[in-house]
């Protein structure tokens, strides 16, 4: 079964889904950067966290709407849904627990919202798989190294050429086959690189030329992602973000991490190429105008680039 939500169906959301079936490779924050990205460019946003154990982007967003009423600040909020893990003792009954508030999930906010942010869990689950088949853009961090890049496919140990596929990337290429069949629009899946070392080394280049290799099996595109920086942990008690206004949320001057932070994550979206809409672009623009009447600057980037990577909805 799949959950019908295709950017090709005229006023239907674009889901964004951040997949990876090992833990530890930046899925919610990665989830929560996207989200506020887009609500600061004006977008219309909804969250669903299937990760129904560890929640932690739900916690992250929670976070966020705590540090927002503590300072005051007017900090851009998702609406947000958590599926509630089944507790019974039947496995038939919790999947169907469970996919019922995904299913009502889905259904309350794809005519009514511009994007649905998913994070899933790091294991496979029956949500999972099926967040899989529904994602118009599919984002899998893992981390820089060999042992992440397991999760897609494996290497000779000698010549580091790649000699197989994993089974996530298996079940990915399951679910986009599943995709193209059931309504005929195709995933754009995206690989990132996270915990980026800031030295080059003979590992790392290893790493990206066993991920161009594979992409050509698996069709996706690698991307670099964040650099192993304290400051994203930092975020995570207040539920900020590098691209808020930090002398503003945290009282304090913006580090060179910060700006750093900022460029990096600023990057990986643009490279993205989510479909944003002109009417979303003009919402931010008419938001900032505001608040700047109102002497409270707020500082809007377009943060995605050039208008021609968006696209017009109806």
């Amino acid at each position: 079964m799949l959950v019908q939500t295709s950017q090709g169906q005229s006023g239907s959301a674009h889901v964004v889904v951040l997949g990876n079936e090992k833990g530890g490779s930046g899925k919610s924050t990665a989830a929560l950067h996207v989200a506020v990205a887009l609500l600061k460019a004006g977008q219309r946003v909804a969250t669903i966290d299937l990760d129904c154990r560890q929640q932690s982007f739900t916690r992250y967003i929670n976070n966020r709407s705590a540090w927002a009423r503590r300072t005051g600040l007017d900090l851009e909020l998702p609406v947000h849904r958590c599926i509630k893990l089944g507790e019974t003792m039947q496995i038939l009954d919790n999947e169907s627990s469970e996919l019922v508030q995904f299913v009502d999930a889905v259904s309350t906010v794809e005519r009514a919202f511009d994007f649905i942010v998913i994070d899933t869990p790091g294991s496979d689950t029956y949500l999972m798989r099926l967040a899989h088949a529904m994602a118009d853009t599919l984002v899998t961090p893992i981390n820089d190294s060999f042992l992440d890049f397991d999760v897609l496919g494996t290497v000779d140990a000698e010549t580091h050429s790649v000699t197989g596929e994993s089974y996530y990337a298996e079940m990915v290429r399951d679910a986009r086959r599943k995709r193209r069949q059931f309504d005929g629009a195709s995933t754009d899946w995206i690989v990132v690189r996270n915990r980026l070392s800031m030295l080059e080394s003979r590992n790392r280049q290893l790493v990206v030329d066993g991920l161009n290799e594979l992409s050509l099996r698996l069709g996706f595109r690698s991307i670099d992602g964040f650099t192993e920086r304290e400051v994203y942990r930092e975020f995570y008690p207040c539920g900020l973000t590098a691209l808020d206004d930090l002398d503003e949320a945290l009282s304090t001057r913006p580090s060179m991490e910060h700006v750093m932070a900022r460029e990096e994550v600023t990057r990986l979206l643009r490279q993205l190429k989510l479909p944003i809409d002109e009417r979303g672009r003009r919402r931010a623009a008419n938001r900032a105008e505001w608040f700047s009447q109102v002497d409270k600057p707020l500082e809007v980037h377009d943060i995605f680039g050039a208008p021609q990577i968006g696209s017009q909805r109806g």
